[in-house]
C-alpha cells in the first residue's frame, strides 16, 4: 500500500507576511537615507527621483507610493533626521536638572553626535547653496530646524540668566554667536575643508564651549 506523499518542506524563498510588512515599513527610511546621500553629493537641483530609487534599490513607482515629489522627499530627510534630533533635544532640555553650563555643553555635544558629525550636516551646505532657487524648501528648513534650534539655545541662555549663573546680556545676539561656529563646522565638512584648520571637531567644540561659558558667566 502506497502512503500519500509528504508535503514538501517549507522553504524561505517567499517572505512571510511579517517580513514583507517590516520590509515595507523600512522603505521610507531607506528612501530618505538614499536621498540624503544624493542631495549632499549632487545638490538638490541635480538629484533626480530616478537616482534616489536606484540608490535605494526600488522602482520609481515604489518611491512615488511614499513621496509624491522631490520636495516631499527632502522634507522627509529633514523630518526623519534633524527634526527627530531636535525633538529629542527639546525633551532633554525640559528635563535637565544640572547647571546651565552643563546643559549648554550637552547641547553642543548632542548636536555634533546627532547632526554635525553625521551626513545630516550636509543639509546645511545644501540650504546655503540652493535656498534662493527653492524658497519653499528653505522656508521649511528655517521653520523646522533653524527656528527650533535657536529656540533651544535661547531657552538655555535665558535659564542661565534667570538662575544667576549667566550675566544679563542680549540673548538673541548670544544665540547667533553660539550657533554660527556650529554652522561653519558643518559646512566645512563638505565644502570648506580648511575653514577650521587642522583642529579636530571635538577640540573645536570644546574650545567654543569654553569661550562661551567664560563670556556668559558672571564675573
Amino acid at each position: 500500500m502506497r502512503h500519500p506523499a509528504s508535503p514538501p518542506p517549507a522553504t524561505s524563498l517567499s517572505p512571510t507576511p511579517d517580513l514583507r510588512r517590516r520590509r515595507k515599513d523600512a522603505r521610507p527610511a531607506e528612501l530618505a537615507a538614499a536621498a540624503l546621500r544624493l542631495f549632499v553629493d549632487k545638490g538638490y537641483t541635480a538629484t533626480r527621483l530616478d537616482d534616489v530609487a536606484a540608490a535605494a534599490g526600488v522602482s520609481k513607482g515604489t518611491l512615488y507610493l511614499y513621496y509624491p515629489g522631490k520636495e516631499a522627499l527632502f522634507r522627509a530627510v529633514i523630518e526623519e533626521g534633524m527634526v527627530a534630533a531636535l525633538s529629542l533635544a527639546e525633551h532633554e532640555v525640559a528635563a535637565f536638572r544640572g547647571s546651565t553650563a552643563d546643559l549648554l555643553h550637552a547641547l553642543l555635544i548632542g548636536w555634533w553626535e546627532r547632526i554635525g558629525g553625521t551626513p545630516l550636516a550636509g543639509v546645511t551646505k545644501l540650504i546655503i547653496s540652493e535656498s534662493r532657487n527653492f524658497p519653499e524648501v528653505a522656508q521649511y528648513y528655517r521653520e523646522q530646524v533653524l527656528d527650533r534650534g535657536r529656540a533651544l539655545v535661547r531657552a538655555t541662555i535665558a535659564r542661565g540668566i534667570a538662575e544667576g549663573e549667566f550675566r544679563p546680556l542680549d540673548v538673541d545676539a548670544a544665540v547667533d554667536i553660539v550657533i554660527a561656529p556650529l554652522l561653519l563646522l558643518a559646512v566645512s565638512r563638505f565644502s570648506l575643508p580648511l575653514a577650521t584648520g587642522s583642529i579636530a571637531p571635538e577640540a573645536y567644540l570644546e574650545t567654543h564651549f569654553e569661550l562661551l561659558v567664560n563670556g556668559l558667566k558672571r564675573s
